[in-house]
C-alpha cells in the first residue's frame, strides 16, 4: 500500500451517520475519562493538600484540564473535515 491510497477499511466506512455515531461516542468516553481523571487528581490534590504538598500535584490537574480541552476540540474539527 502506497502512502497516496487510500486504507483498505476506508472503502467500506462511507456513511457519515456511521461516522458521526463513532465520534459522538467515542466524545462522550473522553469526557467520562476526564471526568474521572478531575475526581482522581482533585482527591490526590485533597490528600496532598493535608500533607502539605499540593503545589506539586498542581501540574497534574493542569495536564487533565489540558487533555480535556483536546478532547473537546477535536470532534468539532472532525466533524469539520467530513
Amino acid at each position: 500500500m502506497r502512502w497516496s491510497e487510500a486504507p483498505p477499511a476506508a472503502e467500506t466506512f462511507t456513511d457519515t451517520a456511521e461516522a458521526a455515531r463513532l465520534l459522538e461516542l467515542l466524545v462522550w468516553c473522553g469526557a467520562a475519562a476526564g471526568v474521572a481523571g478531575v475526581v482522581v487528581v482533585g482527591t490526590h490534590l485533597a490528600l496532598a493538600l493535608r500533607r502539605g504538598q499540593a503545589v506539586a500535584q498542581l501540574g497534574s490537574l493542569g495536564w487533565v484540564l489540558a487533555a480535556c480541552v483536546v478532547v473537546a476540540t477535536a470532534a468539532p474539527l472532525v466533524n469539520a473535515l467530513l
